[in-house]
């Protein structure tokens, strides 16, 4: 057999599909595992194959509790030709589907289950459905009959439901093309493609008809089935072959009526059109092919007496026995099967079959027969003992087929012929086992992520909790899909409570009895009394339970069998949001209506960005509005991956509420296998759009005192806010939140956001009306600013020359005006692979496939800014500046004439892009004939970071004006400058970016706060407050930082002041957390050493207050009591002077550490001073060791920028440093480069400097010069987990705290947990430089009480892998606006990918520090990390090797976007090879440099030398 050999019927008929539709439903049992026709269709897809009726046609992938056939209404109605890829599974509940859908070409290919003996009462009971029902055994026949079923679809207008069993496997090759092209009605596709029905009705059918077209007054005749005459003759040969019923040769051909008036109508297609089509059809496979098919196919002797219709999968393995058998065995016996069974064309049967036959055996596969006679005995005794058949027609006896196999299939033919031949045959014998192998059922799958929502349950509720129609619990009998539907849980529910009445009645009975040998009736009526209360009932039942098992009466017996009721439980529904598709008959309306308290959790997992916002048939119904609609049911939306606590209220509230209760649960995944970060971002995209609201609403709310409506997200949908309007609560709400009506009012539709960029191109054109000369519009496409800025430039000096500019970005321009441009200039950034940035992506998409575009009178050209070493392999080459390249050449593809040359800007030329930048704006101007323009102006200087920091008066800048602006979330550009000193960002959320602005809303900006806290200690109460901030006014979280504090993010402009207020109320401050200012002193947190400690972290706070600003903006700004007055935290208010920095402040920000020896767990070599304490002979603090020049940040590919080590410079005790590093600051302000901030950095300066030269300028400033450096030794620089006892007797643990995120979760509840910590601990906590957290100062008498909590929110665990100990991430996505790939969400899964690898070869508890990062300046620390990931493009990373394990030594490039694929490819082999090859004691960083792997990088300048990932220049 060929290569490309088809194996089983399901590939087979998946390509007929595929070849001879335009959209093809793919249902899948789950969407991470592929179907058996899905592997099929996705090669089919991925290799662009094209259609025989359409170029590429559209796989839509449908999971099969989805409610599969909603998906066939759209396409169906525009036009398309449709079919579906299925099993039998979803037949019976797509049958109110198939009404309103037989009108429609639609075919549904159905593999029959269980494979091994399918139940072909799936197919019995959509008999009556009007569909037309074909049937096919073998791989070869499943393929003729999938053409045949859409050929017949084609030219009948009628939908088809091909049905076949999988059993019989063998190779074919693929189908004929001539057979495709014979058999497939062109003209009928065209003008099915043609044609759309305008409706969105999902109950009743759209009053579409099939119909066919008639020559003449020809008066129909009547219908076939069942009663009309025969079209052929039959065949009565004696051959084993099938007999033909109708010959499609006879069938009378239309006669060309070219010269002749012959009037044309139309009326519906009838059976008799089915049949005379399906037999054409036949005929031509048999012409091309030589394969005969037939209505009805007989398979025996032409004088056979007796004869088995077989309706099942072994019709031939019947016929194979009859073959095989021995001559005079069973002469006179034949076999019937119906290759076409609905419509059933009964009155061909008897010309099918021999006339001699007198005994017809009917063998039905119908599993379990419900009613005595099976629906095919019934259509052959109507069609054979009615009419004029009747004389003489054959005697019909059932069977029922059981399960049948090669091995027995000789014996149950034999069993079925010796019935015929009694005088007597027995009625409903059984043939063959009644049961096949066992099948496993497919249970509807979960997602991985889906058991966030039952943890919850389980944390809540306990051994309370009652999930009645859970996938996992026992239904004997019942199978999967029932017992998990509505209707099955709610009976079920039913019935327990029945049944806890009943418990409760004899309990009360036995109360007055002495039926107990032990028990007391006592305690029975104590827990009587609680039985109904949630909480208390549940220790009464443990305490009942103890004793009624030590008593060993008969009543005490009956009582433990029903133990499990003895709780009140918390009973629950869990759906699906199939049950959302129609809420009467999934059962949904049966509870509502009930009014019995149940509660329903429906879990809703249709992502936002796949919503089917066009298609109507596949839009759900809010099942949350139905429910309110009813008013005695409590509802609530939520969210687990947006608001954690929200969850836990609507839980517990519909728990106590005493009717039905329906909790909508969001969980938005497009497989299975989703990771937790791609269900996080959809739901951010749902929750802030509106698409899924937050809120819980309860009908009597304000009887308790409460709200009945509680809206928590910002935005609603139209149908609920008219609910609300009706239920009267919108006024409430927009008085106590006036934004919110705004909100309300919002539209989201794509029509908006078009009209916005109509508006906005209009209204600028009205502002070029006044100019003479030429237009010129300049479109870009810019992620980091520089297009957008060169744009801007160039539109600027285009109007100086008098051109007629504009300019904006690529995604707002209307693409409809684009042929009435006269000159246009696209200038493009390139982002990602050799991708357009967000913002150029919609124009390429409307261009790139486009054919109706005429841009003959279009005069363009391009200009790309790239980085010709960002992609250093050479395969990569072609992403060098591709969007630039793809634009030019489409342009030019579609009719637009060039200006100039596409112009390509590079990082790596000597001035950058600007090296070819200017040459092409030269060309450019005098190409438009505008190049020897006089007079022109000078440009003004850009502004920079200096002009702003010089302009602000001390860092006030606008930025109280700001914050009063309400028209914004954000702030201006200059103020987020300034922002910055006083400790805080504006970014925001980027998962949720894209979408905002294609909905014409604004980012959803928010701000991040960076306490200051030196040394990185915080008092019990100040995390209780700090905890308090994050909930207050944040996102729920709280962010350990690699700078050893706090950090809050979400926080909205509104809540900026209270924040600030709230922190420095903590006795904390965020002045100088960020900006180019001395920021937060770090010192090692030390646990096992805390008198030293003591006296290193004193020296910490003096130098932290020593360099702090001194304005009083950020006590104007941000601390005001009620009468608006300005509040000092500490003495009088000072002048604004800055004795120390001066009104520019530094040139960047600077960064002060301290280390304590053996331990570098600060990174000291890191930073701009490092500090390295020295312990004196007594045991005190001696002083310190002084390194300067550290850094980290570096721009991607720029080898100017590179990341330092710091150089030590001497030594100085405890009195001396602060001044110390007051001096080493002041060199800094005063020689620092303050042109460019790329060459800001101390570190630059100290190389500019040189290390000699920096140290004397500092000692100049000193009077005195710095002692010579003392001896020191590291060990590491991770933190030490778990418990340890200091000097003094006191006990630390040292959380891990994976990536520094404090949060609650539903497997893990860490921050309520670090809370109950807080709110009992007497000692304090220490943050670590590595993102960690230490309980400090734990006495003796604490300790159990204190193992007792941590162990109950598993807070005591560290048992992990020594690489995720020593693991390390920045914040990154979504909330970093330089992130360029994901971080802090990331590592923990990629960790995870390759710890099998460290268990197998032993390095489960070896410590490997790697870190990873977003972008490259380096929050984490990569560059000191033994292996590091950087973030170059979304997914993509560069992999450095061969840090050192103290951080001692910078590590080097080993590959360059690279993904995960490849990283694991890379790291996996290895980690093995580090096993097998390291020497004693040899640390992973130093591995890799002696066996070769990298090289190592012995200082900063030389980072980018001997990298091991080459550039290829060839």
């Amino acid at each position: 057999m060929a290569a490309n050999a088809l194996k089983t019927p399901e590939e087979a008929v998946a390509r007929v599909a595929y070849l001879s539709s335009d959209v093809v439903v793919s249902v899948q049992q789950s969407l991470s595992g592929a179907s058996a026709y899905s592997t099929k269709l996705a090669e089919l897809a991925s290799s662009k194959t094209t259609g025989a009726l359409s170029q590429t046609p559209e796989i839509q992938t449908v999971r099969q509790n989805a409610d599969p056939l909603l998906s066939v209404y759209q396409p169906a109605r525009s036009g398309k030709i449709v079919s579906v890829t299925t099993t039998s599974n979803t037949l019976i509940s797509s049958i109110p589907h198939l009404y309103k859908l037989i009108n429609y070409p639609v075919v549904i290919h159905v593999s029959m289950q269980p494979n091994e003996y399918p139940d072909y009462s799936e197919i019995t009971s959509i008999r009556q459905t009007g569909v037309i029902l074909l049937q096919s055994e073998s791989t070869q026949e499943a393929q003729d009959m999938a053409v045949a079923a859409h050929g017949l679809a084609l030219k009948s207008g009628k939908a088809v439901v091909h049905f076949f069993a999988a059993s019989r496997q063998t190779e074919v090759a693929v189908e004929d093309a001539a057979l495709l092209e014979r058999v497939l009605d062109r003209a009928a596709a065209h003008g099915i493609n043609d044609s759309t029905v305008d409706s969105e009705n999902l109950y009743a059918d759209d009053g579409v008809q099939a119909k066919t077209t008639v020559l003449g007054n020809v008066t129909p005749a009547a219908p076939l089935s069942g009663v009309a005459t025969p079209i052929g003759a039959a065949s009565s040969t004696g051959s084993s072959a099938p007999s033909t019923v109708g010959d499609s040769t006879q069938a009378s051909s239309v006669t060309s009526i070219s010269s002749v008036d012959v009037p044309v109508s139309a009326r519906e297609v009838t059976s008799e059109d089915v049949f005379k089509y399906v037999n054409h059809i036949f005929a031509e496979i048999k012409a091309v092919t030589g394969r005969e098919y037939n209505v009805f196919e007989y398979t025996g002797p032409a004088h056979a007496e007796h004869a088995l219709f077989v309706f099942g999968s072994t019709t031939q393995l019947f016929r194979d026995v009859l073959k095989n058998a021995g001559s005079g065995e069973y002469d006179k016996v034949g076999v019937v099967s119906a290759r076409l069974y609905r419509p059933w064309f009964g009155t061909q049967l008897p010309a099918a079959i021999p006339k001699s036959v007198t005994k017809i055996a009917v063998l039905e596969q119908i599993h379990r027969q419900t009613t005595r006679w099976g629906p095919l005995f019934l259509d052959l005794l109507t069609c054979l003992r009615t009419g004029p058949s009747v004389v003489g027609a054959p005697s019909v006896v059932a069977h029922k087929l059981g399960y049948i196999n090669e091995e027995t299939a000789t014996q149950a033919f034999r069993g079925v012929v010796q019935n015929l031949r009694s005088a007597t045959p027995v009625q409903n014998l059984s043939v063959g086992l009644e049961n096949g192998p066992v099948a496993t059922e497919a249970k509807p799958e979960q997602p991985g992520v889906e058991s966030a929502y039952m943890k919850i349950l389980d944390q809540l509720f306990g051994k309370r909790l009652h999930v009645a129609n859970s996938l996992d619990r026992e239904n004997a009998g019942i199978s999967a899909t029932v017992a998990a539907s509505p209707e099955f849980g709610y009976g079920s529910l039913l019935a327990r409570q029945e049944k806890r009445q009943a418990l409760i009645a004899k309990a009360e009975k036995l109360t007055k009895s002495s039926d107990f040998a032990l028990l007391t009736a006592e305690l029975l009526s104590r827990w009587l009394l609680v039985a109904q209360d949630e909480s208390k009932s549940a220790d009464a039942a443990d305490e009942l339970i103890a004793q009624l098992e030590k008593d060993a009466s008969a009543s005490a017996k009956a009582l433990l069998e029903e133990k499990n009721l003895l709780r009140k439980e918390s009973s629950w529904l869990i759906g699906s949001d199939a049950w959302a598709y129609d809420l009467g008959n999934s059962g949904v309306h049966h509870v509502v209506a009930s009014g019995k308290n149940v509660n329903m959790l429906i879990i809703d997992s249709t992502p936002y960005s796949q919503r089917a916002a066009e298609d109507a048939a596949r839009r759900k119904k809010d099942i949350g509005l139905y429910a309110m609609n009813f008013g005695n049911a409590y509802v609530a939306s939520v969210a687990v991956y947006s608001s954690y606590t929200q969850v836990l209220h609507a839980m517990m509230e519909a728990d106590k509420f005493d009717g039905p209760s329906v909790v909508l649960a969001y969980l938005p995944y497009n497989k299975e296998d989703d990771s937790a970060l791609t269900v996080m971002q959809e739901t951010k995209k749902a929750v802030d759009i509106g698409y899924w609201p937050l809120y819980r609403y309860d009908p009597f709310g304000e009887e308790k005192g409460g709200e009945n409506f509680v809206l928590e997200s910002e935005r609603i949908k139209k149908e609920l806010k008219d609910f609300l309007a009706r239920e009267n609560h919108l006024t409430q709400l927009v008085k106590k939140n006036p934004a919110f009506a705004a909100n309300l009012d919002a539209s989201y539709g794509k029509e908006v956001r078009q009209q916005q960029k109509r508006n906005a191109k209009d209204a600028f054109a009205k502002l070029l009306d006044g100019l003479s000369g030429p237009p010129l519009t300049v479109l870009f496409a810019s992620d980091g600013g520089s297009a957008e800025n060169l744009s801007k430039k160039l539109a600027r000096r285009g109007k100086a020359r008098g051109l007629k500019t504009l300019v904006m970005s690529m995604e707002d321009y209307p693409i409809e005006d684009l042929s009435s441009e006269e000159n246009l200039v696209l200038i493009t950034a390139t982002a990602g692979q050799g991708e357009l940035p967000m913002n150029g992506r919609a124009f390429w998409d409307a261009i790139k496939d486009a054919n109706d575009l005429d841009l003959s009178n279009v005069n363009f050209s391009v200009f790309g800014l790239g980085d010709s070493h960002y992609w250093p392999r050479k395969q990569d080459k072609i992403y060098y500046n591709k969007p630039a390249k793809d634009l030019h050449k489409r342009l030019a593809d579609i009719g637009a004439k060039t200006l100039i040359d596409l112009g390509l800007g590079d990082d790596q030329d000597p001035d950058g892009y600007q090296t070819a930048y200017g040459p092409w704006e030269s060309q450019l101007w005098k190409a438009l004939g505008v190049d020897n323009v006089e007079g022109l102006p000078d440009e003004p200087a850009p502004i920079t970071n200096e002009d702003i920091k010089a302009a602000s008066n001390f860092l006030r800048g606008t930025i109280v004006e700001g914050l009063a602006d309400q028209s914004t979330g954000a702030l201006s550009a200059s103020d987020c400058q300034l922002t910055k000193f006083h400790g805080t960002y504006m970014q925001d959320d980027r998962d949720i970016r894209d979408e905002r602005k294609a909905q014409g809303l604004e980012p959803a900006y928010s701000f991040m706060i960076r306490c200051r806290l030196p040394g990185g200690v915080a008092t019990s109460k100040q995390w209780i407050q700090m905890d308090d901030i994050s909930d207050a006014f944040g996102n729920h979280t709280m962010k350990l930082t690699t700078r050893q504090t706090f950090q809050f993010h979400g926080v909205v402009k509104n809540n900026l002041r209270n924040s600030m207020r709230a922190i420095n109320k903590a006795l904390m401050t965020t002045i100088a957390a960020c900006g180019d200012v001395n920021r937060n002193v770090m010192c090692s947190s030390l646990p096992a050493q805390s008198a030293f400690h003591d006296q290193v972290q004193a020296c910490a706070k003096i130098i932290s207050d020593h360099l702090i600003p001194n304005t009083t903006a950020y006590h104007e700004i941000w601390l005001q009591d009620e009468n608006d007055k300005k509040v000092q935290v500490a003495g009088d208010a000072i002048v604004d002077h800055e004795p120390l920095y001066g009104p520019t402040y530094l040139p960047r920000k600077f960064k002060i550490t301290i280390a304590v020896p053996p331990h570098n767990d600060t990174d000291v070599y890191a930073h701009d001073i490092g500090l390295i304490a020295i312990k004196g002979d007594d045991g005190n603090l001696a002083g310190f060791n002084v390194l300067i020049g550290g850094g980290m940040g570096v721009t991607h590919n720029n080898k100017k920028t590179y990341p330092r080590t710091g150089s030590h410079i001497g030594f100085a005790t405890p009195a001396q440093i602060a001044q110390v590093c007051e001096k080493i600051m002041l060199v800094q302000r005063d020689h620092g480069d303050r042109k460019d901030r790329k060459h800001a950095r101390l570190k630059y300066t100290v190389d500019d400097l040189g290390v000699e030269v920096y140290k004397q300028k500092v000692e100049e400033l000193l009077g005195w010069k710095l002692a010579e450096q003392r001896p020191f030794h590291f060990d590491s620089n991770i933190d030490t987990f778990g418990w340890l006892k200091d000097e003094n007797g006191m006990n630390h643990f040292t959380f891990f705290i994976e990536n520094g995120r404090i949060e609650d979760t539903p497997e893990f509840q860490m921050k309520t947990g670090l809370r109950a910590i807080a709110q009992v601990h007497k000692g304090e906590f220490r943050l670590t430089g590595n993102q960690h957290l230490i309980l400090s100062n734990v006495a003796d008498a604490d300790l159990p009480a204190m193992k007792d909590l941590m162990a109950k929110y598993k807070l005591d665990n560290y048992n992990y892998t020594g690489l995720r100990l020593s693991s390390s991430a920045c914040v990154a996505f979504p909330t970093c606006g330089l992130a360029m790939a994901e971080s802090e969400r990331y590592l923990p899964v990629l960790i995870s990918k390759v710890e099998g690898v460290l268990e197998e070869q032993g390095l489960r508890h070896d410590s490997i520090v790697m870190r990873m990062t977003g972008c490259p300046n380096g929050c984490a620390r990569p560059w000191l990390a033994e292996i590091a990931f950087v973030g170059k493009a979304f997914g993509a990373y560069n992999m450095y090797l061969g840090g050192g394990y103290h951080g001692q030594r910078l590590n080097k490039l080993y590959r360059s976007s690279i993904k995960e694929e490849e990283i694991l490819s890379i790291v996996r082999p290895m980690f093995k090879r580090y096993a097998l090859e390291r020497e004693e004691g040899e640390r992973f960083g130093d591995f890799c440099i002696r066996v070769g792997i990298i090289k190592p990088t012995t200082e900063g300048k030389t980072f980018h030398d001997d990298v091991a990932d080459v550039e290829d220049d060839e």
